[in-house]
């Protein structure tokens, strides 16, 4: 495909990650089948057994064991990227924070489902949030054409930040909803990621190096204050990879660490995260349609939590209603907890559970919960 030209294409939120994964050519990718990310492996070893890309990959016996092999890759210098979902991350729980804590720029791609129990295979956020204190950025899509821009934006983020990243996407709502999007000429996403030239490898026998070793009290915490450090970086590093990326999409898509919709005098607004954010913005043009003064504030990366920019954009909101595809137990919730830290206190913050196991979600009922005056409610 030629530079100039556009290309249109169906894609399922998992075929789109699939594509990127393509263009971007990793050295090294793990990979173990659980719904619904398979789809996402399926689409690349297909590329790879047709010869469109060259990447080399591991069939493991457990999503721990993908993890695993990632870390081994990606620290003996391969540009290194994985996919999984609900029990294959708690599986992976043990060594999600060694990559981080090894600064190993790997990015895996979650289609978000429910955890267990009882066992579900269909979309909510749990997963994500059970590995939110892990070290790994997050990045989350709203349709599947921001899942194809997030990977290959992730990537050039990670080997910035020195990271790994993770880009959600929502089980079944966007791993196996297809819809059209435009998709960037290879050369130009080739192009945008580069080579990949770690400054540490285990295979540069000229600097011998050692990668997690055993590190005792007068050491450890000066290891975790680095992790806290690069993170906090990371969201700079993320508006810097999103505006550069800009320029190859042909400025189509200018994404920031959040994205505001009809904010601008809103009486009340909207946070969520996801896929969810599309039903809330045809429910806002209701409402607002019928008198109502009604805004979003989409949260596109969660960690680093982007909590100065939150605050500026809910601070004239007399109402802000948190949307979380996730039940913590035993306190707040999680982001309206992140929401109230930003903003410096709960008191104007109502907290909607929604979603859990897949469960549908309406215009008709993002309407219903803005009429609600409880604290806390469940969009059951």
């Amino acid at each position: 495909m030629k530079k100039s030209q556009k290309k249109i294409v169906a894609l399922s939120g998992g075929f789109a990650i699939g594509e990127a994964i393509r263009q971007i050519n990793p050295d090294v990718m793990a990979v173990y089948p659980i719904t619904p990310q398979t789809p996402i492996v399926e689409c690349f070893a297909k590329e790879v057994a047709e010869g469109n890309a060259d990447t080399e990959i591991i069939p493991v016996e457990s999503e721990h064991s993908a993890m695993s092999a990632c870390i081994g890759a990606s620290a003996s210098g391969a540009r290194t990227m994985t996919a999984s979902s609900s029990q294959g991350i708690m599986y992976m729980m043990e060594v999600l924070p060694i990559a981080s804590a090894m600064r190993l720029p790997i990015v895996m791609a979650v289609a978000n489902r429910a955890i267990s129990g009882p066992i579900n295979i269909h979309g909510d956020q749990s997963d994500a949030m059970a590995m939110r204190e892990h070290g790994w950025i997050q990045i989350f899509s709203e349709n599947a054409k921001e899942a194809y821009d997030n990977t290959i934006i992730a990537i050039k983020l990670a080997e910035k930040a020195m990271l790994p990243v993770s880009v959600n996407i929502d089980g079944f709502i966007l791993s196996h909803s297809v819809e059209n999007l435009e998709i960037i000429d290879d050369i130009s996403v080739r192009k945008f990621v580069g080579e990949y030239r770690p400054e540490n490898s285990l295979f540069d026998f000229k600097k011998p190096k050692t990668f997690g070793p055993v590190t005792l009290p007068n050491s450890y915490f000066e290891f975790r204050k680095q992790i806290f450090d690069a993170m906090e970086k990371s969201l700079e590093d993320f508006k810097k990879v999103a505006g550069d990326f800009s320029k190859i999409s042909g400025g189509q898509k200018k994404y920031d660490v959040i994205e505001t919709y009809k904010t601008k005098g809103a009486d009340k607004i909207i946070v969520a995260i996801g896929s969810v954010c599309g039903t809330i913005k045809v429910a806002i043009d209701n409402l607002n349609k019928n008198g109502e003064n009604v805004g979003l504030v989409k949260i596109r990366l969660f960690r680093p939590f982007p909590s100065k920019e939150v605050a500026r954009a809910l601070k004239l909101a007399k109402e802000v209603i948190v949307f979380d595809r996730n039940l913590n137990f035993g306190s707040q919730q999680v982001l309206a907890g992140e929401v109230g830290e930003a903003l410096g206190s709960n008191e104007k913050i109502r907290s909607v559970v929604f979603g859990l196991g897949g469960r549908d979600v309406f215009e008709k009922d993002i309407e219903k919960v803005l009429k609600i005056k409880k604290k806390q409610y469940f969009l059951m």
